[in-house]
């Protein structure tokens, strides 16, 4: 995967996830959920924003927000909400681990960090943590 390609994939992910938070928030009930979403939104905003800068800088054209996304199925309690939290983080975690891929120097460190970030916030919604973010299901099985 080029290096554009991988950052016209994770702006494309970041527009689902911004778009995802907003359901998030609206459904969470508890002070430190909503504290959760609130944070959530706002690293996904500002990755976003530095995205389409770092898109616009390699020579492209940034991708466009589609206009709806499927959460995955109906998201009207907390619980589902939670759960609709750490799918985003963890296909988060799968495009940063692409773009770590595809980068090098301090965009790497950059990719690696929010690849962190992701992890631990879906830990978060979760409660659980995964041995190797954003490669789940993309390893080879032994044997």
């Amino acid at each position: 995967m080029s290096l554009l390609d991988a950052l016209q994939a994770t702006l494309a992910g970041e527009h689902a996830a911004v778009y995802g938070y907003g359901i998030v928030g609206a459904q969470v009930t508890s002070a430190a959920d909503l504290r959760a979403a609130r944070a959530g939104y706002d690293a996904h905003r500002a990755r976003r924003a530095a995205l389409i800068s770092l898109v616009s800088s390699n020579g492209g054209q940034p991708v466009a927000a589609d206009p709806a996304y499927d959460a995955g199925g109906p998201v009207t309690t907390p619980v589902q909400a939670r759960a609709l939290a750490g799918r985003i983080e963890a296909a988060a975690a799968g495009r940063y681990a692409d773009l770590v891929a595809a980068a090098d120097g301090g965009l790497r460190s950059t990719a690696a960090g929010w690849l962190r970030d992701a992890a631990v916030r879906g830990a978060g919604w979760t409660g659980t943590a995964e041995a190797f973010p954003g490669l789940t299901g993309r390893l080879p099985s032994a044997g």
